[in-house]
């Protein structure tokens, strides 16, 4: 039977875990850096204009989190940012929320991490195989075509489907479409995936395609829909059973709004469930051995796939997946004086090892990536 509450301490010191391993800062610790340059400001006059669901309204409150402390992502420095409502030494929630989030980058990479990273927690929270469903809304070009297809399908059909559908229709065709979902009336319902845009369609693409290499399962849903003036591109959903457990999907749109001039990317997803405890204890953080630091492609899905072995066997790693500069890879590593460095490049990837750097020493020693976790943890 899936779980319905879950103690707090547990979700923190689980999401804090999966977001070190698979390289997602806490926006707690990016607070604390900011104390003193923190600025208070309320929400974007535009925003009172959309229609926000509750998710939405949970992401827009972190993206005010991320605008107050100034933490402005970009391509070369992007951001993967974990986030919950749940503190340590204070009273648990009753109502638990989880989130990550890559800001900066456009490349499939992002949401895959984000995918990831939710599979880890929901697997190690709910002790059942989720199951992932995903499918593209496109940029605006494809929700604008979309639109009008779905407003022919409620005309041609205006005789056998619901009044309040046909009624929805005239307001909001995607809404009607959600409407027409939930009351099980979607069989014909057109599938957003076949009026999808050049680069919305490449975009997917690179996606699934990403996915499949990371051997990241998933299912393809043509009915998973989104609201387009707050989403856009990818979504998804992870389930439990027949349950929704976390909803993610692109938000540039939203981005637009607390970062106006940037054409900032953004991929996020929430997960809610309800919490029990009294307070709430600060996980313990072993002191970390190794960053693991990788460029090129090859690299970086290995990482991906290499992140649960790491989590697994407890092995004292950090990484930072979705970061493409090596440069900046390193100077994060030094800032963290981990002792040693786990380097993976190109060459590495396709002989299946990683070279492991003494910091202090600066000697170097190969190592192949079967049974990696069991040897690192000799070293530590």
């Amino acid at each position: 039977m899936t779980r319905d509450t879950i103690p707090a301490d547990e979700l923190l010191h689980k999401a804090h875990a999966i977001g070190q391993y698979y390289g997602f800062t806490p926006l707690s610790a990016l607070t604390l850096k900011a104390r003193g340059l923190r600025k208070q400001t309320g929400y974007p006059e535009s925003l009172a204009a959309l229609a926000l669901d509750p998710v939405a309204e949970t992401v827009a409150s972190f993206l005010k989190q991320c605008r107050n402390i100034e933490h402005v992502p970009s391509p070369r420095q992007p951001l993967f940012i974990w986030h919950t409502n749940i503190a340590p030494g204070r009273p648990a929630q009753k109502k638990a929320t989880i989130q990550f989030h890559a800001l900066g980058t456009d490349r499939a990479i992002a949401d895959v991490v984000v995918i990831r990273a939710l599979i880890a927690l929901v697997r190690d929270l709910f002790h059942e195989e989720p199951v992932v469903r995903i499918n593209s809304m496109g940029d605006k070009e494809t929700r604008a075509r979309y639109a009008r297809e779905l407003g022919n399908f409620f005309k041609k059909r205006a005789n056998v489907l619901p009044e309040e559908c046909i009624t929805c229709a005239k307001r909001d065709a995607v809404e009607a479409a959600e409407l027409a979902i939930l009351h099980e009336y979607a069989e014909d319902l057109p599938a957003p995936t076949e009026h999808l845009s050049d680069a919305s369609r490449k975009r997917f693409e690179d996606l699934l395609e990403y996915l499949e290499m990371t051997e990241t399962p998933y299912e393809l849903a043509k009915n998973l829909i989104s609201r387009g003036n707050i989403w856009n591109d990818t979504c998804f959903e992870v389930m439990v059973g027949e349950r929704r457990v976390a909803w993610g999907s692109r938000y540039n749109d939203l981005t637009r709004h607390f970062f106006p001039g940037t054409g900032m990317s953004a991929t996020g997803a929430v997960l809610q469930i309800a919490s029990e405890g009294d307070t709430v204890k600060k996980p313990a953080v072993p002191r970390l051995r190794f960053s693991f630091v990788h460029i090129g492609d090859e690299a970086k899905r290995l990482s991906i796939r290499l992140a649960e072995e790491f989590r697994k066997a407890h092995v004292p790693l950090i990484q930072d997946i979705g970061v493409e500069s090596l440069t900046e890879q390193l100077a994060l590593a030094e800032r963290r004086s981990s002792p040693y460095l786990l380097i993976m490049g190109r060459k590495e990837a396709l002989e299946g090892s990683a070279i492991l750097r003494n910091r202090a020493t600066q000697e170097e020693t190969i190592l192949p990536l079967l049974d990696l976790a069991e040897r690192l943890k000799t070293v530590a």
